[in-house]
């Protein structure tokens, strides 16, 4: 992503008024000044968002420094969140002097709304069966491989897609991300004759591998769950657990999680290259 570190305006205010703004602010100090803005005033990034009419993603890309805004924009924030371009691109910028901050119950919270990840069983079993039928017989496919697969499936298609793939939950452990109520899908599609565990060693190391004894119902499967899917597979399905494990630990979503806790979809939006999946560059060229 591109991130251009200075940032001039000079914005025709009206007809008679012309303010020039000559002051050099990077995009990260705008980033941050418009997220303490806005919590200021209590709003979620989707309501601000929605306000100004640009994707969530987008508005967290501005927050985070990595998204340029363009005067319209800015212009189109000062209203939402109540602030004078003169003092937003002021070296004295002070959030809690800007914001007329109101006991509004619509608009006093704290929390971002995000869409919570529910399991669809059926779905699950079907892309890992699908992943096994891929990758079961490269011998480096064991669990910590095949976990790191599901996990960037899931969070690399709700990244572009603002969806839930699987809706599986995922928990910050030390070797990665690892999809919550595994051994219970698993287990049970054992016992239905879908998977075989096999326990074999692998460069000396005990290793756990499945085996698929059905083919996966890609009537399950959309085009796009199936495409992003694949890119996963051939990007990554060659890794060893080290590599495969090590890349997932620079990934946003778990470095920013605490250890043994849910790794929370939304923050695929604040991943950086290379691990985006997303050009959130087409978007700006769009609006």
């Amino acid at each position: 992503m591109f991130c251009i570190e200075t940032f001039f305006i000079f914005v025709p205010l009206n007809s008679e008024t012309q303010i020039d703004m000559n002051i050099k602010l990077s995009q990260k100090q705008i980033g941050q000044r418009i997220t303490e803005l806005r919590k200021m005033k209590g709003l979620s990034q989707e309501d601000l968002a929605k306000s100004v009419k640009i994707s969530r993603p987008s508005l967290a890309q501005i927050e985070l420094g990595n998204r340029s805004v363009d005067i319209l924009e800015l212009q189109k924030l000062s209203l939402v969140l109540g602030f004078s371009l003169d003092d937003f691109m002021s070296k004295d910028f002070s959030a809690s002097q800007d914001v007329d901050v109101k006991e509004d119950k619509k608009t006093k919270k704290e929390e971002e709304r995000i869409s919570v990840p529910t399991l669809q069983v059926n779905k699950f079993k079907n892309v890992l069966l699908y992943i096994l039928e891929r990758c079961a017989g490269k011998p480096n496919v064991g669990e910590t491989v095949l976990y790191k697969l599901l996990y960037f499936s899931d969070f690399n298609y709700y990244e572009l897609y603002e969806e839930h793939l699987t809706g599986a939950k995922y928990r910050k452990l030390p070797y990665g991300p690892v999809p919550q109520k595994l051994d219970t899908i698993i287990g049970q599609m054992i016992e239905k004759g879908q998977l075989q565990r096999v326990k074999t060693e692998y460069h000396g190391y005990p290793q756990t591998r499945y085996l698929p004894l059905e083919k996966a119902d890609l009537t399950e499967l959309r085009a796009s769950e199936k495409e992003i899917i694949d890119r996963v597979i051939e990007q990554m399905s060659d890794w060893s657990a080290a590599a495969i494990s090590n890349y997932s630990h620079k990934d946003m979503p778990w470095l920013a999680s605490k250890e043994g806790e849910e790794i929370n979809y939304e923050l695929a939006f604040y991943r950086d290259a290379p691990f985006s999946v997303r050009n959130y560059g087409d978007e700006i060229e769009a609006q």
